[in-house]
């Protein structure tokens, strides 16, 4: 074979026989598979948006009771932690929405509602490293969140410390910055 070939063209319908054609019809709709991952990626991205919008309606609750209605409770302590807890909620459920939509667009159909309107959502990945990157992304941001929410808790003991949590900090920032140099065309 020469180097500038190209690949073999397929046969057409009428050159194939009735079983090569039947198994590769299974073969084909295997890809139906996938829904196997894609439906409860959706489900619990759902179930995870509404726990998210829960907590988030539970401290407005909490912060109205605290100074509209003189609750005893004191909101000081838990108000930031429970936002973070939420925003780290609602980043999973981002994760699992982008891998479901992600898999069924690369396997089973585009999604030509997303093609058409908005071509570069994040739905719209044309290869599983860009669907992992995309994920990637998110569960980075999902780590950094989870890290803030540690902080918040942190009582230092020793000056030394706070010079970790600083350089902590400065990592993370760093990295941040590393991986937007990465993505400066999109």
């Amino acid at each position: 074979m020469s180097e500038d070939s190209s690949p073999t063209p397929p046969k057409p319908l009428e050159k194939q026989g009735t079983w090569e054609r039947r198994i590769e019809t299974a073969l084909w709709n295997s890809r139906f598979l996938v829904m196997l991952a894609v439906i409860p990626s959706l489900l619990g991205s759902l179930m995870l948006f509404i726990v998210g919008t829960m907590d988030i309606l539970k401290v407005v609750g909490d912060v109205i009771s605290y100074y509209l209605l003189g609750s005893a409770q004191n909101i000081h302590d838990s108000l930031v932690p429970d936002i973070i807890i939420a925003v780290d909620i609602y980043l999973i459920a981002i994760v699992l929405l982008i891998f479901g939509l992600g898999v069924y667009r690369l396997f089973v159909s585009r999604i030509d509602q997303a093609e058409v309107r908005y071509p570069r959502h994040p739905f719209n990945v044309a290869s599983l490293d860009q669907l992992k990157d995309k994920i990637a992304r998110v569960v980075i941001l999902a780590v950094i969140i989870e890290f803030f929410r540690a902080v918040v808790d942190i009582r230092f003991a020793t000056p030394l410390d706070a010079i970790y949590l600083a350089l902590s900090v400065l990592a993370l920032a760093a990295a941040l910055y590393l991986m937007s140099l990465g993505h400066k065309d999109e």
